[in-house]
């Protein structure tokens, strides 16, 4: 690339420079490119810009000069656009110095480069000592900064890193090495254009717009490499806190599980709080505390307890006797609203006590059951010599009838243990110890409601068949020779000793609750006993409402081998 000394336009051969300053500076009028004056020949022209514009043509020659443009991406690979960078190729004295001989002696026609050199030569001096005395004019401190302190720094190459001596030689290291990379269009002809189909820059060279687009592409990698990275890391993330809430969640299921668990020990009596006699002595001293029993009442009350626990038999203070042969005499002589009604044979009432209260009613109505059985002759076979045990010996008992083999399922979830707890029973353990006693019974399910709102017709419907079966005429009061029937519901149990049948059909059954105390019962043992106090005792069909109902009724005695086989179909 030349550059014309006077207007500074840039060609690509030395043809092309003599072509423009025969038409341009020869052959057209030649005129001042800084203050526009005209009328002189060249020669003339020459001798004025270097007097008069010395500085400003100075400066405009050396830019002209410049002609190296190095295209460099940027070093961190993130804006990737092209940077161009103009080096100083030389100071100004020294551009003087090279540039005016080349031109005057190269691009001239030989007559003019001739004038050009004498002219030249003559005002050589004197241009020295027009710089000079600008050079003693100007303040050092603002000369500064200007081209005249100018330092010389090699120029280096763009594309390969080379360092030449001097621009001209940089220019040629760059035509030879990198003319593929350089790419210049002809003249006369546009150059190309080339639009980056990411981001929209605009390069002139195919090759450039190339490496631009691979810095996008290691960029897009780069990034999605991340973006894996990061993907991986909130996965594991949240993998951690998944199995965080799991473990919370579990802990806090087996938390709950073992509170009900717990809950359902104590309801049960299986939380090893102790039994019959740690209970009995527990509540008669919070009663000695709140003087409600004198202490000497406590001492005797103890005394006995401990007796009837050594022989195992109940002490009979919790028990009424005589109810049937009440209630018989009340039907005989009142209850005109009863159509019929049956009785079981002969039952004593027992209730709950100190020792037993909030679980000892499946012991007591199996109290009642028995009582029943040891006034009727038909059992003295199996019960011969029996007395009504305590509730420590009922639970003895049934441990042992758990030994002979009988209910291994049941005995299982009791943990094969009852003496010393307050483990509740129900059907099936009273059937266990009625069994074992060569009691023959069997038990019946009422798994769901037979009737409207929840109710147990067919209940009532088995029971008044039960008492009924037996032909004693149509008298309006029929004391069955039937054992009282066990009756088992959700949280409770309680004995059936009759049922009603009322003049409107209806049914009402007669039941004795282990709940009630004494002196609520011996109200019954009164001779003009009212229809009121039959209320604890009556229960209707809409009175019984629980979802589940489990009888156990009483028929017979069994003979040794029976009971064998009853063994075997347990196990």
């Amino acid at each position: 690339m030349l550059s014309c000394d006077i207007c500074g336009e840039t060609v690509t051969s030395e043809p092309d420079m003599k072509a423009h300053l025969l038409i341009v500076h020869m052959e057209n009028e030649v005129i001042c490119p800084f203050c526009k004056l005209s009328g002189v020949n060249y020669d003339e022209m020459c001798f004025h810009i270097e007097t008069a514009h010395f500085e400003q043509n100075e400066l405009e020659r050396s830019f002209a000069r410049i002609n190296t443009i190095q295209i460099r991406t940027s070093d961190n690979r993130k804006d990737n656009t092209l940077q161009c960078r103009v080096e100083v190729s030389s100071s100004v004295h020294s551009a003087c110095a090279s540039n005016h001989p080349k031109i005057s002696a190269q691009s001239l026609p030989n007559d003019s480069a001739l004038k050009h050199k004498a002219f030249y030569s003559e005002n050589l001096t004197e241009s020295r000592k027009f710089l000079t005395s600008k050079e003693k004019e100007c303040d050092p401190s603002k000369i500064k900064g200007s081209i005249y302190e100018t330092t010389y720094s090699p120029p280096e190459c763009p594309f390969c890193g080379r360092i030449e001596d001097c621009s001209q030689d940089m220019e040629n290291h760059v035509k030879t090495k990198h003319a593929d990379l350089l790419d210049t269009p002809s003249e006369g002809h546009d150059q190309p254009l080339y639009d980056c189909p990411m981001c929209g820059l605009i390069c002139t060279n195919y090759h450039i717009l190339q490496e631009h687009v691979d810095l996008h592409l290691e960029e897009s990698s780069f990034g999605q490499g991340i973006d894996r990275v990061q993907c991986s890391r909130d996965l594991e993330l949240a993998h951690q806190l998944q199995q965080e809430e799991d473990r919370k969640r579990r802990s806090e299921e087996s938390r709950q599980e073992m509170g009900e668990f717990q809950k359902l020990q104590r309801q049960y009596g299986l939380d090893n709080s102790g039994g019959y006699k740690q209970q009995q002595l527990r509540n008669m001293e919070i009663e000695v505390n709140r003087g409600r029993m004198h202490p000497s009442e406590f001492h005797r009350r103890k005394a006995d307890m401990m007796e009837s626990l050594a022989v195992g038999i109940d002490d009979g203070k919790t028990k009424t006797s005589g109810i049937i042969e009440a209630l018989y005499r009340y039907y005989q002589n009142a209850a005109t609203d009863v159509r019929r009604v049956w009785l079981s044979t002969g039952v004593d009432h027992f209730h709950s006590s100190f020792g037993d209260k909030g679980w000892g009613c499946g012991y007591r109505n199996f109290q009642m059951l028995l009582s029943s059985l040891l006034q009727n002759d038909a059992y003295d076979d199996c019960l011969k010599g029996m007395s009504i045990p305590c509730i420590p010996k009922i639970q003895s008992m049934i441990e042992d009838a758990w030994k002979e083999g009988f209910d291994p399922q049941g005995a299982s979830q009791l943990n094969n243990r009852l003496q010393g707890t307050k483990a509740w029973i129900g059907a099936c353990e009273v059937y266990t110890l009625l069994t074992s006693l060569r009691v023959k019974c069997h038990i019946v399910d009422f798994h769901k409601s037979t009737g409207p709102l929840g109710t147990h017709p067919r209940l009532f419907e088995w029971i008044l068949n039960y008492y009924s079966s037996e032909r004693e005429g149509s008298p309006k009061v029929v004391c069955t020779s039937k054992p009282p029937i066990y009756l088992q519901h959700q949280g409770h149990s309680r004995t059936v000793v009759g049922i009603e049948e009322r003049k409107n059909r209806t049914l009402c059954l007669l039941i004795f609750d282990p709940g009630c105390p004494s002196r609520e019962m011996q109200k019954l043992l009164k001779q003009d006993m009212e229809a009121s106090h039959l209320k604890q005792l009556r229960k209707f069909v809409g009175n019984l409402k629980h979802k589940q109902y489990q009888i156990v009724a009483v028929e017979g005695v069994l003979s040794s081998e029976e009971k064998v086989v009853s063994i075997c179909i347990c196990m």
